[in-house]
């Protein structure tokens, strides 16, 4: 019998979404399951995106040009990344299949196979999938959760570069951590970058999503790494138009750029509708971002007071993205998600979460966390986290 291959076989199943199998079958059950292990907002979409798909006139739908439609990144460079305080020509963005291409494309632009790609952890799971795709070795810079996560100074830092290293990525506000890079924090990577000749990749998807009084500062705006640093941005979580996969991969470094068309002729063009989507989202006032963000802060304090009013659960404050990682009481975090799933029972409902064992490179880290993603309204997200604390205080690995 055929077999398929060794990369196939050995391909890490996302921790985000392995476990959706035993949600579906609970589903099926009649169970309610609250979803709070993926980052798929429950906030409505701009109307102006929507309408600019509902108003299209086309008779043919057909590929636009590989780097995306002239006008959509005219738009992106004119109407949101100047507003930003990010200055950039159209020659220097191409737009991709959602976010998740831009950073592969990235990770495949800076890296050969067998060279070191360096992140702090906890992080995005799916870095480390695409390093996997890739042949590229992943390496972890460690935080503590009791620590806020926080970034370790530059002396630190530097142990973990190596002769193959050849780029940093680091996604700000982050996935899963919520953690919040310092306009501070960025410059010493640059600095970093600027001494060791890396590459830096800045994944700022959850730009919009910063809670406190300075604005995000972009790697884009750190003084001499203009050919160095690589800008990954996807429209998903800022509109709320995940469904649409339009992202974009952006660089002042010609010979990125350049690369990064080789790749994009190669899968021919993002997706026409989520492109048009896109388009009409450049028009979406500010006052939904202003109110998107007084929710989401609402959304946050419950969750983090609640969880840590919980026995022998800790979660720090998360500055930026919608999402926090939680220590709990429990032998493994793996099983209790899943046993979450497959056997308890609250009222037929019950809470999924996110284990967080896979957004760590050191071995044993996560294995008592999980991530939530605190997307639900504040009403739904107390139910949820009602079932979740019963059946926390239920687990038969519980160890408190």
């Amino acid at each position: 019998m055929a077999t398929i291959s060794r990369k196939a076989q050995q391909m890490p199943a996302s921790a985000i979404r392995k476990l959706v199998p035993y949600a579906d079958a609970a589903k099926s059950a009649g169970i309610k399951v609250y979803h709070l292990n993926v980052g798929a907002p429950d906030i409505k979409s701009p109307d102006c995106a929507l309408d600019a798909v509902r108003n299209l006139n086309l008779h043919h739908v057909s590929y636009t040009n590989s780097a995306g439609l002239i006008e959509l990144r005219r738009g992106m460079v004119g109407k949101y990344y100047k507003k930003v305080g990010i200055e950039l020509d159209e020659s220097e963005i191409i737009m991709c299949v959602a976010g998740s291409e831009a950073v592969n494309l990235a990770i495949q632009i800076t890296c050969d196979e067998g060279d070191e790609l360096l992140v702090v952890e906890p992080y995005y799971t799916n870095y480390n999938t695409m390093c996997f795709q890739n042949g590229v070795s992943l390496k972890a810079v460690p935080t503590d959760i009791r620590h806020n996560f926080d970034i370790p100074d530059a002396s630190v830092f530097e142990k973990y570069i190596s002769p193959k290293t050849k780029a940093i990525l680091i996604s700000n506000p982050c996935n899963p951590s919520g953690k919040l890079f310092t306009k501070e924090a960025v410059l010493a990577l640059g600095e970093i970058c600027k001494k060791h000749d890396l590459f830096l990749i800045s994944d700022e998807v959850y730009r919009e999503f910063c809670y406190t009084d300075e604005p995000h500062f972009s790697a884009m705006n750190i003084p001499g790494l203009e050919e160095n640093v690589i800008l990954v941005d996807s429209v998903s979580k800022r509109y709320n138009l995940c469904g649409a996969r339009i992202g974009c991969i952006a660089s002042h470094n010609k010979e990125v750029m350049k690369a990064a068309m080789k790749y994009a002729q190669a899968r021919l063009c993002p997706p026409v509708f989520g492109q048009y989507a896109a388009l009409g989202a450049l028009d979406t006032p500010q006052s939904y971002f202003d109110e998107t963000r007084e929710e989401y802060i609402r959304r946050r304090n419950y969750a983090v007071e609640r969880l840590n009013s919980m026995e022998g659960v800790f979660t720090p404050m998360p500055l930026g993205a919608f999402y926090t990682v939680a220590e709990l009481p429990v032998d493994s975090s793996e099983a209790f998600c899943k046993w979450m799933l497959t056997d308890f029972r609250l009222d037929a409902q019950t809470t999924m979460t996110t284990p967080a064992a896979s957004f760590y490179k050191t071995p044993g880290k996560g294995l008592n966390q999980v991530r939530i993603a605190y997307v639900l309204e504040v009403p739904e997200l107390r139910k949820a986290l009602d079932v979740f604390e019963a059946g926390l205080k239920a687990y038969p690995g519980r160890t408190i």
